[in-house]
């Protein structure tokens, strides 16, 4: 199920029911998200997508950026700037399309010494699936609540961003194992906005604290953090894996 705003504007308060029994995990998050120390049960997995059960976008923009002699990380740098009100930003809220992003993207980095066009950009985000990962989440589905949090935008097919057919086809199946997916593009929100947390939270059935939340981004996580979540930043995905494992309480691999 693809979530959107209205969903629990409409049913305040109100869980999504899943077919079937969930065994939740009762676990000792390493990083102790338990403030008393105590044991806590797991029932829900909340996973990015891009830079987790991909690879990042940000190794494409590298080597766009060594081909077109820019700067190093001078994409990331554009998309630092304001970060609530630049061009990005309004393209995953869903408040501009892709031909007013392509401008305004240009006129930013333009701003920052070279036009980069919004489109160049948005093709570089389609990463290569990363099979370990889909597998843990196979894996995870079928104990745990599992819920996608993506900051997207409504552009190529499907939720991944992919302007490739393949590709989107391969997104299709791994979204298909989420028991819910939370779009920014379609809920108005995006990360770190911690309303956006709170709806996956409602979607999975779970409090908080009651949740695993995987986030290539460390600013991302930030806020899962603070609301009480156990966070793991995916660097290397095979240690991320292993503290998934030490978090769930079963094997992913």
């Amino acid at each position: 199920m693809f979530v959107n705003a209205n969903t629990f504007r409409v049913k305040a308060g109100a869980t999504i029911g899943l077919p079937g029994a969930v065994e939740p995990a009762m676990v000792r998050p390493p990083d102790g998200a338990d403030a008393g120390g105590r044991s806590v049960t797991i029932r829900a997995v909340l996973w990015d997508f891009g830079g987790v059960l991909t690879t990042s976008p940000f190794d494409a923009f590298k080597r766009y950026e060594a081909e077109h002699g820019l700067a190093k990380d001078f994409i990331r740098s554009v998309n630092a700037s304001d970060p609530d009100r630049n061009a990005w930003a309004r393209f995953e809220r869903s408040e501009i399309g892709l031909d007013e992003f392509d401008r305004a993207f240009a006129a930013e980095s333009a701003a920052r010494g070279r036009a980069v066009p919004g489109r160049d950009v948005v093709a570089l985000l389609a990463g290569d699936v990363r099979p370990a990962m889909v597998e843990a989440l196979r894996r995870c589905r079928e104990r745990l609540k599992c819920v996608c949090i993506t900051n997207n935008a409504r552009v190529g097919g499907g939720p991944g961003m992919t302007l490739d057919a393949a590709k989107s086809a391969e997104v299709a199946g791994i979204m298909s194992l989420f028991h819910e997916v939370v779009e920014s593009s379609k809920v108005g929100l995006r990360k770190p906005d911690p309303g956006i947390y709170e709806i996956a939270c409602r979607a999975a059935g779970a409090v908080p604290a009651e949740a695993v939340y995987l986030d290539d981004l460390g600013i991302n996580l930030k806020p899962a953090r603070a609301m009480g979540m156990t966070t793991i930043k995916v660097t290397d995905p095979d240690a991320a894996l292993d503290e998934l494992e030490a978090v769930v309480g079963f094997a992913l691999r």
